[in-house]
């Protein structure tokens, strides 16, 4: 079983990453950042539509300071979603912002309205962290998924990823009428391996969700992480491997009922082959990237010699025990497939 016993230490974004951000259009000037959100003066518990306490709690500001709040967060919603259009602000509402008291981050959730027709939409504002950006960034170059998020001084803004919690769906699991149980099974080995190729920890069932998309035969399924605070940290094998969380032992259990030895091998190659081509693709940025992470301290030197022992004895390679930083063990984990 997969534990993490202690509490993970923020890492502020470096120059080096810094000028990576700035030169892909990360890193841009913002008018408010999340200190600003701080100064609120009240707060109320928010409950969902069942009368459950949802642990974000409302807050309110001064009046001499809603206007400033307010506007700034309508240009960063442009600069998320519309690349700085902000002819766009005047159709659009801060309807709420809530925050979230019991995460580690304490992110600002905001909730946008459209007054043009009502639709709404969710974006994040929470203290930067590099773990988190090299995390956020590594799903958008390898995975199937694109981030989109930005950066400005210790603030970092993200979009919200859309689809129902992990825990959630365990729960109503047993509500569905249909389920295809081995497609369902199949994509957890995918993300399993996702997660452990580019060593993504903490992906309980409370930080992914499951996406559903009707086909015109068939239901598919997408499992997206949404917490990238836990990118590279552990010096656990088992913690990049969601498999070895309790929280996710009903898809496990789903992966023993209905897949074979043979099949779960074939879709750990078939997602390896999937990461290798994205990693061709993207060479340069990512040679970027990672000669920027593998310089970076981004966990204790106690978790790094440990994790780069187990790596070393779990691929046979002592690749891993040349790796002097956390960085470094990220890049010789991302090149074994390259060589397989």
């Amino acid at each position: 079983m997969a534990l993490i016993s202690k509490k993970k230490l923020p890492f502020k974004i470096n120059l080096q990453l810094r000028k990576y951000l700035i030169k892909y259009g990360r890193e841009i000037v913002m008018p408010l950042q999340y200190a600003d959100l701080l100064r609120f003066e009240s707060s109320i518990n928010l409950y969902d539509k069942f009368g459950n306490d949802t642990l974000w709690q409302t807050v309110f500001y001064p009046h001499n300071d809603i206007e400033f709040v307010y506007e700034g967060l309508k240009k960063i919603y442009a600069d998320l979603r519309t690349d700085g259009d902000e002819k766009v602000i005047k159709h659009l509402n801060v309807d709420r912002i809530d925050l979230c008291t019991y995460g580690n981050t304490q992110p600002f959730r905001i909730r946008i309205i459209n007054k043009m027709n009502d639709n709404f939409d969710y974006f994040y504002v929470k203290r930067a962290d590099s773990s988190r950006v090299y995390g956020m960034e590594l799903e958008h170059l390898l995975s199937p998924n694109r981030m989109s998020y930005l950066t400005f001084e210790d603030t970092v803004v993200e979009e919200h990823i859309i689809g129902i919690p992990g825990d959630l769906f365990f729960k109503q699991l047993p509500s569905y009428e249909e389920v295809n149980y081995r497609r369902l099974a199949k994509e957890f080995v995918k993300f399993n391996e996702r997660c452990f190729v580019r060593l993504l920890g903490d992906m309980h069932s409370s930080n992914f969700i499951i996406d559903i998309t009707p086909d015109f035969e068939e239901v598919f399924y997408r499992i997206r992480a949404i917490d990238f605070d836990q990118q590279s940290y552990e010096g656990k094998r088992s913690v990049y491997m969601p498999q070895y969380f309790k929280q996710n032992y009903p898809l496990v259990e789903i992966g023993m009922k209905y897949m074979t030895s043979e099949s779960v091998q074939q879709y750990q190659i078939e997602e390896r082959s999937l990461i290798a081509g994205r990693l061709k693709v993207e060479q340069q940025r990512m040679y970027e990237l990672m000669s920027v992470m593998a310089r970076d301290e981004i966990a204790s030197v106690d978790n790094t010699e440990s994790l780069k022992k187990e790596l070393a004895r779990w691929y046979q390679s002592d690749r891993f025990l040349k790796c002097k930083t956390m960085g470094e063990i990220v890049w010789a984990s991302l090149e074994q497939v390259l060589i397989h």
